[in-house]
């Protein structure tokens, strides 16, 4: 089931999407993500609208989308990969936004696959100087 997020869910969304970007990003210190996670918590998340993916009452996966068009964070918990739920996720952005943008760590391949998939295309690349790592720019325009 997929819903609105709700204040409540912060502690849970906060948990998967430090577990989830940690594990997706292995050439980033784990302390970076661990820095960032008050960013996230007070100022990403609460300009941004996230949509949750439930099964049984457990947080599977979510999607926030920031200043009506940019895809902040998608996570799907580890133990729910490649059952669609990312898919399903993107789906719901994709019906309330013409034009969606993201940017993925170029050394992610599985993330770069999923989007291309989402017919994601490349626009820029740049370099994130507190990371060390490149970034590429991607956007979907509905048709």
């Amino acid at each position: 089931m997929i819903r609105l997020f709700q204040p409540a869910d912060m502690p849970g969304l906060l948990a998967l999407w430090l577990q989830s970007t940690t594990r997706a990003h292995p050439f980033i210190r784990a302390d970076y993500w661990l820095e960032s996670l008050p960013l996230v918590r007070d100022e990403y998340l609460p300009q941004s609208v996230s949509w949750l993916d439930e099964r049984d009452g457990i947080l599977t996966g979510f999607i926030s989308v920031l200043m009506g068009q940019f895809v902040g964070a998608i996570f799907v918990a580890p133990r729910y990969h490649r059952q669609g739920i990312g898919q399903a996720l993107m789906a719901v952005a994709k019906r309330r936004y013409p034009v969606l943008t993201l940017e993925v760590y170029q050394l992610n391949r599985p993330a770069c696959e999923f989007y291309y998939r989402q017919d994601f295309r490349q626009i820029g690349k740049n370099f994130n100087a507190d990371t060390g790592h490149a970034l590429l720019t991607l956007q979907w325009r509905s048709r």
